[in-house]
């Protein structure tokens, strides 16, 4: 264990950057998972972390003990921060002081989209997509496309938010969507309130793509054209619509309830 105590220590300098700054994660393909259920998590279906990170006073901690085993029996350098230094690269208040610096997934477009999938259009809140991506994982939905001014997949909050669900999903990121969905041998619905069709009244038992977009503005019109169904959740209350993780879900567990 490797333990760092000024602030001017390069590789301190390196984490603090991962940790401020979007632009470096992209650069770097790699993120930070920022507390003990998604390092949990990590090291159940994802395997060992490059770097680990905990703080002097979570050392003896009954949680971490454990993590920092595996980690050491697969050989990840593991790095001692004091609790200051530590508290400057987490977004995690009153948590446990562990985190894991990983590689994020850089993986290549299928060739024909035929599986059951998500694909993501502009979406911009981290707490959002990590909630669509949980729901997804949690319908068995392995694949999700998120297009190039969607918010980054393997954020600090959208990681929190997913919990987990992305280390049991392919997440493709900055994906020409137009060009994938004309690829597409499975029906591509896209939700809509001014939709007559409703989710209850399409065949689900089948893969199926499904389609959101900007909180705000909703699908873009091109890919729009593209589905091949516009659908609406009925809904009673005088509302708008609905939020975009909450259609989300509704609609993979009716796809789930559909095909038990």
């Amino acid at each position: 264990m490797k333990s760092i105590t000024s602030r001017d220590n390069p590789l301190y300098k390196e984490l603090k950057h991962l940790a401020s700054s979007s632009q470096a994660r992209r650069k770097a393909s790699r993120t930070l998972l920022d507390g003990v259920h998604l390092c949990e998590a990590y090291l159940q279906h994802g395997g060992v972390p490059q770097t680990c990170v905990v703080s002097e006073s979570s050392l003896a901690h009954h949680e971490v003990d454990p993590l920092l085993a595996r980690c050491a029996a697969g050989g990840t350098q593991t790095i001692c921060l004091p609790d200051a230094l530590y508290s400057a690269l987490s977004q995690v208040e009153h948590g446990v002081g562990l985190m894991f610096i990983i590689a994020t997934p850089i993986l290549e477009l299928p060739a024909v989209l035929d599986q059951s999938s998500v694909l993501l259009d502009n979406l911009q809140d981290p707490g959002n997509l990590g909630s669509i991506l949980r729901s997804a994982a949690a319908a068995g939905i392995k694949n999700v496309f998120c297009s190039m001014g969607t918010v980054f997949s393997w954020s600090p909050k959208v990681m929190r938010s997913g919990m987990g669900a992305h280390f049991l999903l392919n997440i493709y990121e900055n994906v020409n969507l137009e060009s994938l969905l004309k690829t597409a041998s499975i029906p591509i619905l896209a939700t809509s309130s001014h939709a007559s069709q409703t989710i209850y009244d399409v065949n689900l038992n089948q893969p199926v793509a499904w389609l959101f977009g900007h909180e705000g503005q909703g699908v873009a019109d091109e890919l729009m054209q593209l589905a091949t169904h516009n659908v609406t959740i009925p809904q009673r209350g005088e509302i708008e619509s609905l939020n975009v993780a909450a259609s989300a879900a509704i609609c993979f567990f009716e796809q789930v309830r559909q095909g038990l």
